[in-house]
């Protein structure tokens, strides 16, 4: 059977939990594989709209194990309440289980990361003050030793390492901040009803994960954000601090890379991202606003406003190959509906060169001026499209530049929100 990693190939936000959960519908294991609850990844069933950040997004199959593995962050406020939430609307959450050695975002966490970002002023880098860029600190840190989520079953030792860390975190926010000390006590007094939801699905996943791997299940490791968000390929400094690209998931998770059969890479129909950072085709006028309304571009997790423009092929073309990808799947194609002309950037123009791969060096990229190529567009609803030949002959001829530009072939195309709008190709 086959093992998947679902990858964004943007700035994250392209729609990949719809995609995770329509292939989690055959799978036997979900598994997410990076990042923690500043994700936020949207299935539709019907009516019904689930916004997820730490769950994997296969949660609503509930014949689907859902694994959270060692690269994710857990927030135990955050997963108890997302637990609740869904358990409320029928989900039992008994097909999850969390990985004993991922860390574990702590209050202390969030703190710092909200007066990181007050301190940094008008160089903020716009995170969602979830607390992940200080835990993925403590991580890569290692002393005092971090709270991991196998802490999170026993309360003596959950208490020595909130003391041991708030011993150091709070000469930070006392004398770099001039903040107010936190508490060790009222901190774990804070977190550890909420440990209590998360405790007994926390066990040794990556045994798991390698048992099915044995057993030749059929695997699927969903990321979290998207390629130019990863800490190593991204847009730096304007990234997260995990590894969104494929090759995390082999990290994450502890499936070696010759067991992954496919690279199934997410694309939206148009491009988007939150925070500052480069964004060489964003569209500041009236069309991105268009875009931005029509798409319901606003953060899952943080509800901001996304910035908005147009497919950007030097992008993808670059994250095709960074992630090895295999297929791609389109979402949000119908935003583009009702538009005469729909501009693509097929290459950059740098000084006098004509540029065909993403720049490393982000102050080539902001020099970029994006080179684009208009296609028709199709100017009638596609949202009731099941097969390729229900779709307009103009929104076909889109959907191939996009393979061309990504040189890999189109799989899946996303025509609304919900999991039955969906168009699979032959």
């Amino acid at each position: 059977m086959p093992v998947k990693v679902v990858v964004g190939a943007q700035w994250g936000d392209e729609g990949k939990g719809k995609i995770t959960d329509i292939l989690a519908e055959q799978a036997d294991v979900v598994v997410r594989y990076q990042g923690g609850s500043n994700a936020g990844h949207t299935v539709v069933l019907g009516d019904e709209e689930y916004k997820l950040h730490l769950i994997p997004s296969g949660i609503l199959h509930p014949d689907c194990l859902c694994v959270m593995a060692d690269g994710t962050l857990i927030d135990p406020l955050v997963l108890a309440e997302e637990v609740q939430g869904l358990q409320s609307r029928g989900c039992s959450c008994d097909n999850r289980r969390i990985s004993c050695n991922a860390h574990v975002i702590m209050p202390y966490h969030i703190r710092l990361d909200e007066l990181q970002e007050q301190a940094r002023g008008r160089g903020s880098i716009g995170t969602t003050k979830r607390g992940v860029g200080p835990a993925y600190t403590d991580k890569s840190q290692r002393m005092p030793v971090p709270v991991r989520a196998h802490d999170l079953l026993d309360a003596d030792v959950l208490r020595q390492r909130i003391s041991a860390q708030l011993a150091v975190k709070n000469k930070i926010i006392q004398s770099l901040y001039g903040a107010e000390p936190m508490d060790a006590e009222a901190v774990f007094q804070q977190v550890w009803p909420a440990a209590q939801v998360t405790a007994k699905y926390v066990t040794d996943t990556r045994a798991i994960i390698l048992q099915k791997l044995a057993d030749n299940a059929y695997i699927v490791l969903e990321g979290a954000q998207g390629t130019y968000l990863d800490l190593d390929y991204g847009t730096y400094p304007y990234v997260t601090s995990s590894h969104p690209v494929a090759g995390g998931a082999c990290l994450g998770t502890g499936v070696g890379p010759s067991a992954i059969d496919e690279v199934f890479m997410v694309v939206k129909a148009y491009t988007t991202r939150v925070g500052g950072g480069v964004f060489p085709t964003e569209d500041s006028g009236a069309l991105g606003e268009h875009l931005r309304q029509r798409g319901r571009e606003f953060g899952t997790t943080t509800g901001r406003p996304r910035r908005c423009g147009w497919l950007d092929g030097v992008a993808l073309r670059t994250a095709a190959r960074v992630n090895g990808a295999t297929a791609v799947a389109v979402t949000k194609l119908d935003v583009l509906d009702d538009l005469e002309t729909i501009p693509v950037c097929v290459a950059y123009q740098l000084g006098t060169e004509r540029v065909d791969m993403m720049p490393t060096w982000p102050e080539d990229i902001e020099q970029c001026k994006p080179i684009y190529e208009h296609l028709p567009g199709w100017q009638r609803p596609i949202g009731d499209c099941r097969a390729v030949s229900d779709l307009p002959p103009q929104a076909r001829a889109y959907l191939d530049k996009i393979a061309q530009l990504a040189d890999a072939p189109v799989t899946l195309v996303s025509v609304g929100p919900s999991r039955e709008q969906t168009v699979f190709y032959p």
